[in-house]
Order: C-alpha cells, then structure tokens, then sequence
C-alpha cells in the first residue's frame, strides 16, 4: 500500500485517480487487469463492452475460470442510448472508463462496503457529511454493515426500490447494489423540499455502484442463493474526476479540457462562452474519444453493427465541427490529442496511432462526398418546390437527407431559407420518432446467459470438463458423459435421432478463431454417428453436434472417436497458409496491417485485415510469390504454450479484439511467422502446397478482404483457368501462347467496327430527326413534339430528344421507342416553357400508366418505362392533352 499511501491527498487528475484506485484495490490482494478491448470477446449478444463487468461475464456465469479470485480493473466503456443528451447534461458520454474491483467467489459485503468508504474518503478526500448511501429496500445485512461497521448514520442510508438497487439481466446471477453518493449542494440543485437522494436533478451524485451477485436468476423468475458469491463494482472515471476537481460538468475536468482546448484553438474559438460553441466542442471531444477506442480496438466505420455506430459518432462530430467554423478534415488531428493525453495509460493507443488516424482521415473525406451529395439533393427538392409554386420542404424528404447523407436539419433549415422555403420540422421530428419505435421494436431481450449456456455449464459441474487431445492425435477412445436432444438432457438415442454429446476426451477441433470444426465419427459395436458439428458452449465442455447413422448410443457407453483426416488436413493447410498471408500483407503492404477476421474451411481461405486502399495486381503478385516463397523453404511448423506475457516480448501477433488467457498457444513457422493461435496446422509450410489468391475486394472503409485457395484448390483452381485458356485458344483459331495478342487483335477490330455503326446510326438519326420534326404541333403558342423513334435503348432516346429540343428551341418534346418487350418514354422542356406551367417529370408520371409502367423527374427532363408496346401511340396522344392542360396563356 506504499505506493498509494503516498498519493493522500495529493489525488486531483484523472490519472492520478486511476493509478490510485487500481493501487488502492491491489494493496488489498487484488490483480491489477487491463482494460479489455471495446469490442466484446466470444460475446454475440453485445455490440461493445459498456460495463467493468463485461470481460468477466463468463467468470460470474460460470462458464468460465478466473485467472484469481480478486481483481481490479479501469476498464474502458462505449455506449450511445443517449447520444443526443451528450454535451447538453453534465455527464452524458458514449465512451467512459470504469473503475472496479472484483471478487469471483472471494470476499462479500463485509469487505467489499469498508474498503469503498475508505478509498472515497481517504484517497479521494470526499468529506463524510457530504455522502449519502443508498441499498435495496430488505438489503439489512448492508445496512448493519454501513451503519454499525463504516459508522455511516442511519438517516444517511436510504432504501430504494428493485428498479434502481437490484442488479440482474434475464436468467443468470444477479443482486441487490448499494451506491454511494455526493451532495454537491443546494446550489446545483432543484430547491424543492423534498429534493434528497433520487432526485432527478443535479444535486446528489452517485458516483460508486457495488453489486453484491448473491443470487441465480433461472428462467420462471425464481431466485436461488448462490454458493459462491461474488462483487461487481463500478465507479465512473470522468464522474469522480469532476468532484475531485470541484468543476460543474465533467467535461471541465482535465478529462476533457486538453482536447476541447485542442479543438478550439483548431477552429479560433474559445470554451467557456457557453452558447453552440461550447456544445460543439463538448460533442467533439466526447465522440472523438469513442472514435478512437473504438478504431485502435478493431472497429471501421461501416453501414451496419458496430460500424455503423463508429461512422455515426464520427460523422456527427464532423457536423458539429462545421458548427465552429471547421470545413476541413481536422478529427484525425484531435485523435491525436486524445492519443497524447491517453496514450500512457492505454499503450496501444500509441502502437495504433498511424492505423487510427489514417481510418479517420479516410472517413471524413468519404463524408465530405456525401455532404456534397446531400446539398444536391437539396437543391433539386428546393428547385421542385419553388416550380411546383410550394412553400415548404416536407419533413420527410428533410428526414431522408438526415438519414441517408447525414445531412443536419440545421442545414436543411438554413439552405432552404435562403431560397425563401421553410421545412416541415415537426414533420422531421415525426419521421425520426416513427424509425426509432422501429428500433425499438426490432430489438429483442438479451438475456445474461442462455438456457443452452446454464445446460452445458451444469454440466461441466456434474461431470467434469472435455480433454482436448486432437493436437496430437486424430483418434481417441472415450466415455460418453452427457446426451442431448432440442436442448434437453436424454439417457439415449437411437438411429435416425439427431444428438448432442459431451465426451471425456476428444480429438476433435470445436469451431474457434475462424477456424471451422471438424467432422468425424463416433464408433462402438453396432454403433455409427456422424458428428458434422463440434462447438463450446462454455468453457471446457465440447458438444458434439451429429446423427445416429446406426445403431443406440448411450450415458456411460465407451466409443471411439475419429476425426476426418482428409478435412482436417485441408483445414489445417489453410489456416497455416492465412499465417503466412498476414505476414506477407504486412511485408508487403506495411506495418499498419493488421488481422480483422478470418475464415478457414476445407475448401478455401478468407482473410480480412486493416488497409486503406484497394491492393494493385503487382502487390497481390508479390504476396502471393512471398507465400509460395515460404512454402517452398519447408519452415517447420512449431507450436509451444508459454504466459502472454513472454509470448508478446517475442513479438506474437494478436488479433485485435480477441481475450487471451494468462497462458497462450504460439505458432511459430521459421522465422516469417509467429502468432498467438488456437487452432490447427501442418507439420512444415511445404505441406501447404501451393497458394493462390483468388481476389481481393473492400468490406469496409479501411478494411480489405482476401481469398485465397491452397492445395487440391490451388490445384484445381490452375488447372480450371488452363482449360479456359485452351478453350479461348480454340475459338479464336490461336495458340494457348499467343490468345492474348490475338484477343487484343479482336477487340481493336470490334472497336472499329462500332465506331463505323455509331456513325451510320448517326446519319439514320438525323434522317429520323428530320422527319420527326414535320410532326411538330401548336400548344397555345409552344412548340409541341410527340413521337415514336427508332432508339435502340434509353441513352439514344435521350440524346435524340436533346437534339430535337435544341433544333426547336423553344419546345415541349415527348418521345417513345421499344426495345423487345420494353417501352422506353423521355419528356424535355425548355426553361421557358417551365414558367408557364409544363412540367416534364408530372407529364411523364401521367402517360407512363397508359403503357403499364411509371416514372418522372425533373421539370426539364424526365423518363419513363413501360411494359405495354401494344399501348405507345396512345400514350404519346395523351401527352398532348397533358401538356394541353399544364400550360399557362
């Protein structure tokens, strides 16, 4: 406790803050942890990590064992339910670190209340008159200890109900919490009489939850008490900064000022001046700081999941940027001052920085393209509008530029106005309510853990853990312990019947870092199933997923296990290969590369990772000849189990976003490749055989993908392009050495040729032309033209009504043609004829019906389509009487 002790008193920063909390908790026996990443491990049931309890999940549940019994963590947290709320309350954020101790089974309420109170008023400073305590309502074992072991009064204790003090998350653990709170005064509060602890105004605090998991939710509701019980506890970093520091917000406090002090020295403005300045800067520092997590941690901006969140946060502080006078990428730049004030505390801040701001750059430049999009969809809904004699831009369409282009509503507003058009904001408001309730409604319960989950966990109890021995053996004689039919427990099955079971022993891979399961087959006498499945549901247990072909297996029965041979081996010559592909990515490429995901089958590779540009035909030559290079040199395939610790000083990649354990699996391949990796491999790279990339493509701003085959498929896959080149050759009368200088003789001469057709169909077009124009008819004084042309398709019809048009002048033109069972409409207007009233894409939306089809577009120009040829003439007749009543005197 030294090292702590000498910070009484002296706690004023949100560093100091942190190290003392983790010191504090680990001078009481506790394992100082890092922070786990952002993005959840072997968690689909979450988008990110929004709670210090989040990494421990399957230590509480019990699917899985702590690495001790006591542990302390600051751990960092996103989350966005009230993103609209940050920067106008005092302590709304999308990202937060959270302080918390831990105890898997170890000590409880006795322990946990004293050493809370001790670090709140020791080390903090926080003077006891000032907190409050609040517990459940029936919690008396915390109040004793509050009141007869802390020496907190009784009147300081306040009991509150079930929706506020007992802590649970469908089936699973759960408990009663007790927090503690902060009175910041009369001054920062509501001033009515009864304003006390739960009241929604500012004046009381809560700044430290404990969760006291005592209790096993199951799925009727019913609670049992747990044997071991365990202490979940949470103390928002920011929060307790700004009492510490005595400043109103959070985002006074030293948090946050380095940053928003960046950012306004960025756009010559000053904070503290209060208004839409202050705000902007808030927003920005606040969604910056999620941005950057998120991304060092493994996010890219995209449209959907966690990406969509992440591109979300950033385009929203880019508009808010705008709102100070920032027109230009800048939010990299602040990136890096986050990096700077955060970096000592997370190091991989500073090893991903490149990465970070390189992704963020990128985003915001797409974002300007799309601002640009957006204003001129605007500017076509105002010129519709003013045409159309309206007044008003409707809040649907102000809606569809929110959503679609992330076009601010305050834009919207201003642009219109300058045009004399308001916009229907309620309408806007509406619009954004009615996609929110869809939300909501579309999201489903997610309950802490599954039924399948509590199953399997109480089996790993009853019966004990799978030994895994398929890293050195493919076949292994086994016990079965458990069996399973939809999801319940079955002494048997029989032939035909689908079946879960859990074995003793297993040579068997469960499905696990992108790495698919094995297949195999269970044997005894007069007995075959067929295991199409292998998965791990909690930690230790391997299901075995099949069918009984033959036969009945039972609880107890003694069976042989056999995995496919030929599978696994085609499995593991893949996964070795997506070894050497991300070492060569990162030769290639460069450092910044990282593994974003991956795909390993029998059949094929699929490898995802961290780049900013498509790769060039002469890049992805160079890493496909640096794999095979590899391959060639037979590097023997080495795999040893060692603490993470020592693994990373050896220099093993991870991958972004994956939990490991305090021992870790390395995968060493010469002295190209080593990483940190569960899976399955070769005896030497010359077992790989051949590699050959299949494509490359995007899969998300900054993110890349690559497929590759190996092997028989690497094989197959030459062998399939020779026969290609053999059966080109033949058709073009050359030899297989000679199809490309002959295939490039064949294009020049069908260039040539079309360029003589374009001008044939030219001349017949001017013909056509002359002869259309004879058509001519008044309107009221207007040229009027209706007509079917030759066209072949809808660019020619265009460009023949350009023509008439122009030759015209002054004219409304509407022209048909058919192209098989298609018909193909375009109507133009001449701007003059647009102010007496004729507009081409209403024009179009009324004879478009009369050929069974639809359209419209702009008062100038629009199109149609119809599948009714038979009905063109009387369609083109209607366009007159259409315009007849369009026009204006």
């Amino acid at each position: 406790m030294s090292g702590v002790s000498q910070l009484k008193g002296k706690i004023a920063t949100g560093s100091q803050i942190r190290e003392s909390f983790l010191k504090f908790f680990e001078g009481k026996g506790h394992q100082i942890l890092p922070s786990a990443s952002l993005i959840p491990s072997n968690d689909p049931s979450l988008l990110w990590t929004a709670a210090g309890m989040v990494p421990f999940k399957p230590y509480f549940t019990g699917a899985a064992k702590p690495p001790t019994r006591r542990v302390t963590t600051c751990q960092k947290c996103l989350r966005t339910p009230d993103i609209d709320s940050v920067g106008r309350t005092a302590r709304h954020h999308t990202f937060f670190e959270m302080l918390g101790n831990f105890s898997f089974g170890d000590y409880f309420k006795k322990e946990a209340i004293p050493w809370a109170w001790e670090y709140v008023t020791d080390y903090l400073g926080l003077p006891a008159e000032k907190l409050w305590i609040t517990i459940y309502l029936d919690d008396d074992e915390a109040f004793e200890i509050w009141h007869k072991d802390v020496g907190v009064s009784r009147d300081r204790i306040v009991r509150m109900g079930k929706d506020t003090n007992f802590w649970e998350i469908g089936v699973g653990p759960c408990g009663p919490c007790s927090e503690i709170y902060v009175d910041l005064g009369r001054a920062r509060g509501c001033g009515r009489e009864d304003c006390g602890v739960g009241c929604d105004c500012d004046r009381f605090l809560e700044i430290w939850n404990l969760v006291f998991i005592q209790f096993f939710r199951d799925e009727k509701g019913e609670y049992t008490l747990l044997e071991n019980k365990g202490i979940d506890t949470g103390m928002g970093l920011e929060r307790v900064a700004s009492v510490v520091q005595e400043v109103p917000t959070n985002f006074d406090s030293d948090v946050f000022r380095e940053i928003m002090d960046f950012t306004a020295g960025r756009a010559g403005v000053v904070y503290g001046r209060g208004g839409e300045a202050d705000l902007a800067l808030k927003v920005i520092a606040d969604h910056c700081r999620a941005v950057t997590f998120a991304v060092s941690d493994g996010a890219l901006p995209s449209n959907e999941g966690r990406g969509y969140v992440i591109r979300r946060l950033l385009r929203r502080a880019v508009r808010f940027g705008r709102t100070i006078g920032i027109n230009r990428p800048f939010l990299y730049e602040v990136a890096g001052a986050v990096i700077r004030q955060m970096g000592d505390a997370y190091p991989d801040l500073e090893e991903n920085r490149d990465h970070v701001m390189n992704v963020i750059r990128t985003e915001e430049e797409r974002f300007g393209e799309t601002l640009v999009q957006g204003t001129e969809m605007l500017n076509r809904l105002i010129g519709e509008a003013k045409s159309s004699g309206g007044f008003e831009i409707s809040g649907r369409d102000a809606f569809r530029l929110y959503d679609t282009y992330g076009f601010p509503l305050e834009l919207t507003v201003e642009m219109a106005r300058e045009q004399g058009l308001s916009v229907d904001e309620d309408g806007f408001t509406a619009a954004m309510e009615d996609q929110r309730r869809k939300a909501r409604s579309a999201r489903q319960e997610t309950e802490y853990i599954s039924e399948r989950d509590v199953l399997y966990r109480s089996v790993r109890d009853r019966l004990g853990e799978t030994r895994f021995v398929g890293y050195d053996s493919l076949e292994a004689r086994s016990r079965v312990l458990f069996l399973a039919r939809e999801g319940a427990e079955v002494d048997r099955a029989v032939a035909g019947e689908e079946v879960e079971l859990v074995l003793d022993e297993t040579p068997c891979y469960a499905e696990g870092g992108g790495q698919v399961s094995d297949h195999a087959r269970i044997t005894a006498t007069d007995l075959e199933v067929e295991v199409y499945e292998v998965f791990k549901p909690v930690e230790g247990v391997y299901v075995h997923r099949g069918k009984v072909i033959g036969g009945m297996i039972a609880g107890g029965d003694t069976v042989t296990v056999r995995v496919d041979q030929e599978r696994r081996r085609s499995v593991a010559r893949n996964h070795s290969a997506t070894h050497l592909l991300h070492k060569a990515l990162k030769e290639v490429l460069g450092g910044h590369v990282n593994q974003s995901g991956s795909l390993v089958e029998p059949d094929r590779l699929r490898f995802d990772f961290t780049h900013y540009t498509p790769v060039s035909r002469e890049e992805l030559r160079r890493i496909e000849d640096l794999v095979n290079s590899q391959i060639l040199s037979n590097l023997p395939v080495e795999a040893a189990e060692m603490p993470l610790e020592e693994a990373r000083d050896l220099g093993a990649a991870a991958l972004f976003g994956e939990k490991y354990g305090d021992v870790v699996r390395v995968v060493k391949m010469g002295e190209f490749s080593l990483e940190l990796c569960g899976g399955t491999h070769i005896g030497s790279t010359a077992e790989v055989g051949m590699f050959k990339i299949l494509g490359e493509s995007s899969v998300g701003a900054g993110l890349r993908r690559v497929e590759a085959v190996t092997g028989d498929g690497a094989l197959k896959y030459v062998n399939a392009r020779e026969e290609q080149i053999f059966e080109i050759a033949r058709i073009t009368k050359a030899m297989p050495h000679e199809v490309v200088q002959r295939v490039e003789g064949l294009v020049r001469e069908i260039r040539e040729l079309e360029i003589e057709a374009e001008g044939l169909r030219a001349k017949l077009a001017r013909h056509e032309v002359q002869s259309l124009l004879e058509k001519v008819k008044d309107l009221k004084g207007a040229r009027f033209l209706a007509a079917r042309a030759s066209s072949p398709d809808m660019d020619s019809l265009r460009a023949m009504t350009d023509l008439i048009r122009d030759r015209l002048g002054s004219a409304v033109v509407v022209l048909g043609s058919v192209t098989g069972e298609r018909v193909n409409l375009v109507a133009a207007v001449t701007s003059d004829l647009v102010g007496r009233g004729l507009h081409a894409g209403r024009l179009v939306k009324e004879i478009a019906p009369v050929v069974g089809g639809g359209g419209g577009g702009r008062p100038e120009m629009a199109q149609a389509g119809g599948k009714e040829p038979a009905r063109l003439q009387e369609a083109l007749e209607k366009a007159y009487r259409v315009a007849l009543d369009q026009i204006r005197d």
